[in-house]
């Protein structure tokens, strides 16, 4: 993200805090995998959002009205020695350089600078219990700032939870926001292509996931959540994600898998046969599933309610279900009842950015909100039918979800992820094709 919109987010938070407030966000933390192994570092999406910068062990302070310079970064020194083994650092010229910091501190001066910046302010908008290490830092300060009264100053006497402005304007999307969200679409729709092209009955799930990597990777992109690739009765566990089972002839292939491009997710969800064909059972479900989910798309507009969609997608399924014999009653009966919750245990989309599962409202007082232009959601209805005793044998087993990521514009919707083959002969005429 560019430096004028990282400058303009921060701008709109300190307008909305005023001059009495200050707002403190860590970096995210690394984590140690086995032993003086670290998982791969994603940095926090708030702070990400904030500041682009995407290196541990930062502090990012935001001082309404302060003469010196309202952006402050306290981040690592550069370290000839250390950056050998573990890569360069921006240190403290290339955080005001490259990434628009006003001041810009060592994060080991931290305890001797930031009690300092807290002196004489209102408001400390800053997200308690997230890490748990760095609350207690908080409290530190704080207490050195008290202790500091008889000297004249004024501790905060306010603790705001920075979440809830912030992620109403993450809600948002802008211009650019956007972009990077249709190019992580498109990277993902070409990597559910290439999986269906090479899938084969007897290769592993793992096998599939490695050519949605590829594809990702390729493009220099990485997974914006654990890849999820679930053949026959795997895809009935929504979380599926060990990945390590043989492909059957005639089962179904479930993939729910999206690029990260930038710090922003993609998240697609296509269902396939294996060997390239629907069996008459599996397409009648498909069919349904297929169907909830173009009603729903075309209930996330501007104007209407956040329920609205997963309301239209719900209706269709149980009719669907009614009619295929595997409930009994009216759709309302059966609404009412909720014993549709069996087949379909899920909502039907949720808010789409930074975070594969984004942050934002979704009811406001109590109601659910209205979709608004700038929002992005998914649309995700599916039939899960795990085999039982009073399941047909024909629907044993059949696990379908197609998702769609969806831009809310002013005109109506636009699917981002619009590339990524849903219709069932362009299906068919792809699985098993060769990559």
């Amino acid at each position: 993200m560019n430096l004028s919109e990282l400058k303009k987010r921060r701008r709109q938070l300190m307008a909305s805090m005023g001059e009495g407030g200050i707002a403190i966000l860590p970096a995210a933390q690394e984590h140690i995998r086995n032993r003086d192994v670290y998982h791969d570092y994603r940095q926090d999406s708030d702070f990400l959002y904030l500041t682009g910068f995407e290196e541990p062990e930062s502090v990012a302070v935001l001082v309404p009205g302060r003469p010196q310079g309202e952006y402050i970064l306290f981040c690592r020194e550069r370290n000839p020695e250390k950056e050998t083994w573990d890569g360069l650092r921006a240190g403290q010229e290339g955080a005001v350089e490259r990434y628009g910091a006003d001041d810009a501190f060592p994060i080991t001066d931290i305890d001797d600078i930031l009690p300092g910046l807290m002196e004489n302010r209102e408001r400390v908008y800053y997200t308690m219990g997230r890490n748990p290490a760095f609350d207690k830092h908080m409290m530190d300060w704080l207490n050195r700032v008290r202790s500091s009264a008889r000297k004249g100053v004024r501790a905060p006497g306010e603790f705001i939870d920075l979440d809830h402005q912030l992620h109403e304007y993450r809600l948002f999307k802008s211009r650019s926001e956007v972009s990077a969200m249709r190019r992580a679409a498109k990277v993902s729709a070409a990597a559910h292509k290439r999986a269906m092209a090479a899938c084969q009955p007897g290769m592993n799930e793992f096998e599939i996931e490695a050519e949605l990597l590829y594809e990702f990777r390729r493009n220099g992109m990485t997974t914006a959540y654990p890849s999820i690739v679930g053949g026959g009765r795997n895809g009935c566990i929504l979380h599926y994600i060990d990945n390590r089972d043989a492909l059957r002839d005639g089962d179904l292939l479930l993939i729910d898998a999206g690029a990260e491009n930038q710090g922003y997710a993609s998240d697609i969800t296509r269902t396939f046969p294996v060997n390239g064909e629907f069996s008459p059972a599996q397409r009648e479900v498909y069919e349904i599933v297929l169907e909830a989910q173009l009603a729903a798309i075309e209930k996330t507009l501007a104007g209407n309610h956040w329920d609205d969609p997963h309301q239209a997608a719900l209706r269709v399924l149980v009719r669907g279900l009614i009619d295929l014999g595997l409930l009994k009653g009216s759709v309302q009966s059966v609404l009412e009842s909720g014993e549709y919750r069996r087949f379909y245990m899920h909502r039907t989309g949720h808010w789409l950015g930074m975070d594969v599962h984004d942050v934002g409202d979704y009811k406001v007082d109590e109601d659910w909100r209205l979709l608004e232009a700038g929002m992005v959601t998914t649309v995700e209805p599916g039939l899960y039918i795990t085999a039982a005793d009073d399941i047909p044998e024909r629907f044993h087993n059949i696990g379908i979800r197609i998702e769609d990521d969806v831009l809310v514009t002013k005109e109506g919707y636009d699917v981002l992820s619009k590339d990524a083959p849903k219709d069932i002969d362009t299906i068919e005429s792809l699985v098993g094709s060769g990559v």
